[in-house]
């Protein structure tokens, strides 16, 4: 089993089958906590006795029709989505100091456990998820099973070190500026943002970010991400919008080959200097593609690299998380203080609360709009490939520098906030690794609802490359 390093697609085939029990593939999954977590620092709260309990008690169910990933292990980020009564600490050590637990379950966290996932715990955050490495204060650091010394990227990090070092082969993660992509490109994972509406935020939220926000998973094949994506994407009563039905589920759509397909190119920015490693990990991709027959040349929406972006995006960001540490503070019965968060996220939470009414309107305005500017280029193209990020993965502590870290991070991000702006489905690939041995994402954008076609190119980017056969340096064996 461990040789051929199965998916979440392969496990569930195995209980089904009755070569695997939800108890054995629980009990394997914690001894690989035990042996990779206390290195890695990915999960920061553990579910041992209910996963246990939750995989023996499965033993004597019959799976529903619905739970496709019936008794097989997972994780979720320590973000957004809650189990009622579970700790709750978005990576805050006012939270953490509370013992805050969630007061509600979200409708995601039920979609997951109706696919049969059996949850082992939480996993490791950066602060209210707002930045892209998984340092928290309230955890420590999350480290690369590719390289320790390295970041995981974030905010859904942990998340992605644990999936990497394979102690599950799938976990939940969020992306609200790449924080689902980024993760992916530095650990080696696939990383799929779905389009705006696909997975509910409910029953408390409608949207997050004015709509930039998204849920997913990271996962190293991408047909576990088309079966895991079939099974949270479905309105709820309430949601305020949500995006349509494909024609076929997720899962069915990669057995297709896309036909003729214009892909359009762009390798660097006016924003800051592309790595080599990054722009070589585009171009080789790009050449794949044109192996498979599609048309590819350089060319990408006029508005991409629009200067206006980032501060309407400030905007809107420092204007929610203060509403949202508001609330917070309620829910823990006293004001959040200046004590209660990291300095780069105080500075933030100030930040918002200078912004007018007017202000916080006019950037989700400017938001509108800049989906339409964008959106006009996938009238004549079907695809965009990018980098993931600007640069390969960087060493731990390089993006939490008080002096320079702010910047590095603006360096790096290039390529991914605009695809939460505008909604889009976009996902990062870990077809190269960079000169000193860590991965190296691509991204892939299409039209607004189009993941079955980024899922359907990135399984032949998947055969081509066979990424899901290499193995980190730290590996749960």
């Amino acid at each position: 089993m461990q040789n051929e390093i199965p998916d979440g697609v392969a496990l569930a085939e195995l209980v089904s089958s009755g070569q695997a029990s939800p108890l054995e593939l629980a009990e394997e999954a914690i001894a690989r906590v035990d042996q990779v977590n206390p290195k890695l620092n990915a999960i920061i709260h553990r579910f041992d006795e209910q996963a246990l309990a939750q995989a023996k008690a499965m033993e004597a169910e019959v799976p529903p029709s619905t739970a496709a990933f019936w008794g097989v292990p997972f994780l979720t980020k320590d973000l957004t989505v809650m189990t009622e009564g579970d700790p709750y600490h978005a990576g805050n050590t006012a939270l953490r100091d509370e013992n805050y637990r969630a007061g509600h379950t979200t409708h995601l966290a039920t979609m997951f456990e109706e696919l049969g996932l059996i949850n082992l715990g939480r996993t490791n955050t950066p602060e209210f998820g707002l930045t892209v490495t998984t340092e928290p204060v309230a955890h420590g650091e999350s480290r690369n099973p590719w390289h320790l010394g390295y970041s995981t990227g974030g905010s859904s990090g942990g998340s992605a070190a644990a999936v990497a070092a394979g102690i599950v082969p799938l976990a939940h993660a969020n992306d609200g500026g790449g924080s689902i992509r980024v993760p992916a490109s530095e650990c080696g994972l696939v990383g799929l943002k779905p389009s705006r509406g696909r997975v509910s935020f409910g029953p408390k939220l409608g949207e997050y970010w004015a709509g930039a926000c998204i849920d997913g998973v990271v996962s190293r094949t991408v047909r576990d991400t088309a079966r895991a994506l079939d099974g949270i994407s479905r309105p709820w009563p309430g949601d305020p919008y949500w995006a349509p039905e494909p024609p076929m589920t997720f899962e069915e759509s990669i057995k297709l080959l896309p036909k003729e397909l214009k892909v359009g190119v762009v390798t660097n920015s006016p924003w800051g200097p592309v790595h080599a490693n990054c722009v070589t990990a585009v171009e080789r991709t790009a050449k794949l593609l044109e192996d498979f027959g599609y048309l590819v040349e350089p060319s990408s929406p006029k508005s991409i690299f629009d200067e206006d972006l980032f501060h309407h995006f400030r905007v809107v960001l420092a204007s929610n998380e203060a509403f949202t540490v508001e609330k917070l503070g309620k829910e823990i019965g006293r004001p959040f203080t200046a004590l209660d968060m990291e300095g780069d996220t105080r500075a933030l939470i100030d930040l918002g609360k200078t912004f007018s009414t007017s202000d916080y309107l006019n950037s989700v305005e400017w938001f509108h709009l800049y989906g339409r500017r964008m959106a006009e280029w996938w009238t004549k193209y079907d695809l965009l490939l990018t980098p993931v990020l600007a640069e390969p993965p960087p060493l731990l502590g390089e993006l939490r520098d008080p002096t320079s870290g702010t910047k590095r991070i603006r360096d790096l991000l290039l390529f991914t906030v605009q695809f939460n702006i505008t909604g889009q489905p976009a996902i990062s690939l870990p077809v190269e690794m960079s000169d000193n041995g860590l991965p190296v994402g691509i991204q892939i954008i299409g039209a607004m609802h189009s993941e079955s076609l980024l899922l359907q190119v990135g399984q032949q980017l998947q055969d081509a490359t066979a990424w899901h056969r290499r193995f980190p340096t730290l590996w749960a064996r």
